[in-house]
């Protein structure tokens, strides 16, 4: 944290981005029954075998069959060979599904559709998220982006807009904020960071704070902090002085599937004021 003359030394936990690869939300087969990718699921035309289309809608993977296949069972591989499910196929049935749920292992699965103890297809479809931060501001600066733009309380609050562009769903467990923010998440301010009990996440249709939200491959949604990181606290974190401040801080989210960390880092900057918490904020991404 700087300011215009003294220079501020304070302890600012650092946090790495991890981030996942891009993959294809369905998984096709070709011309020559292996796996091939499209952006829609379908099938291409001139492909061969009962499995017309496999993809993830959500937390599940769904398996869909031509209205001729002689298919009386399909398995699903996970990425470590083991068997995932399998699934037994009604005549006449086009459909199966496994719920994968975020407590899934990303990586490629096996689609295996067996008439008896034959293999007849196979497919391969990568399942993997890929978070990213797309937005994130704060409640006093931009009252709109809140669940409530005539709430007192969201002054304090922060929006931080998030979005899957994987093939694979997630679970965000935790939202942090750590460095020169008003009252970070880490012991310099609510204490939270190392607490998986406690997600700092606010649900406004619950009006609570809840343990996890999920997002779906392809879905864009807003999440609301909880914890107040930007309320000034008397001998917590960061106040108002008479100069102005220059700091920086990370926005972190902690995820499930392959226990990954995602953040972004942004600059932070508080105008002069005679008071602790009257002082003016303003943010950008780094």
């Amino acid at each position: 944290m700087t300011r215009n003359h003294p220079h501020i030394s304070r302890r600012i936990a650092l946090r790495t981005v991890a981030g996942a690869t891009l993959v294809s939300v369905a998984g096709c087969l070709n011309d020559n029954g292996g796996s091939g990718t499209s952006s829609d699921g379908t099938t291409p035309s001139g492909s061969k075998g009962p499995l017309t289309r496999v993809a993830v809608e959500g937390t599940t993977l769904v398996v869909e069959l031509s209205e001729e296949a002689d298919v009386n069972q399909v398995n699903l591989i996970q990425p470590n060979g083991e068997l995932f499910g399998q699934r037994d196929v009604a005549t006449g049935a086009q459909q199966v599904s496994f719920e994968i749920g975020t407590s899934y292992a990303p990586g490629e699965y096996r689609v295996l559709a067996l008439e008896g103890e034959e293999t007849v297809q196979e497919s391969a479809l990568s399942v993997q998220p890929n978070l990213s931060i797309v937005e994130m501001g704060i409640g006093k600066n931009q009252p709109e982006k809140m669940w409530d733009s005539s709430s007192d309380k969201i002054s304090k609050e922060a929006f931080v807009s998030v979005e899957n562009q994987g093939s694979g769903p997630d679970a965000i467990t935790q939202l942090l904020f750590v460095g020169d923010v008003p009252y970070p998440s880490d012991e310099e301010g609510t204490n939270y960071d190392e607490n998986d009990d406690v997600s700092g996440i606010y649900n406004p249709e619950k009006d609570t704070e809840v343990d996890e939200v999920v997002i779906k491959p392809g879905e864009q949604l807003t999440l609301y902090s909880y914890r107040s990181p930007f309320a000034f606290v008397r001998g917590e974190g960061t106040s108002c002085e008479s100069e102005e401040q220059t700091g920086s801080f990370e926005v972190i989210l902690e995820t499930r599937v392959g226990a990954n960390r995602i953040s972004n880092p942004y600059s932070i900057h508080y105008s002069a004021s005679e008071e602790f918490d009257n002082c003016e904020i303003t943010i950008s991404e780094d």
